[in-house]
């Protein structure tokens, strides 16, 4: 009894780099979103089903965890070089978090779902 054949290679950085800009993982053409978070049922281009991904709440962790190695030296480092008052401080911080949030959360989720594509996990074979 033969082997069957070896699945083909999925390079990973380049899947991330497609998922990072939005793009299909498989064919980096198609757009990977259909709405904000919402993946697309599939590739306009290649046709690769994307909706069958499982990221859940993992890139929302990866954007958490980001944020606080961003936005924690960056307020110790403003409150040492500049005396900015409390209340400022109060709307500059959470405003400027929920700002980073905004932009970081699509790319990250489209990378965690590029890292399963090219890894052959959650629903893609």
């Amino acid at each position: 009894m033969s082997d069957p054949a070896p699945p083909q290679d999925r390079p990973i950085g380049r899947a991330i780099g497609h998922g990072l800009r939005g793009q299909c993982p498989a064919c980096g053409q198609g757009r990977m979103f259909a709405r904000f978070l919402k993946a697309a049922p599939a590739c306009p281009n290649c046709g690769l089903r994307l909706d069958a991904h499982q990221a859940d709440d993992f890139p929302a962790y990866i954007v958490i965890l980001a944020l606080g190695h961003i936005l924690v030296p960056l307020m110790i480092e403003v409150n040492a070089a500049l005396a900015i008052p409390l209340l400022w401080q109060a709307l500059i911080w959470p405003g400027l978090a929920i700002l980073l949030a905004l932009a970081m959360i699509q790319p990250v989720k489209g990378a965690v779902i590029a890292v399963q594509w090219s890894r052959r996990m959650a629903g893609f074979s």
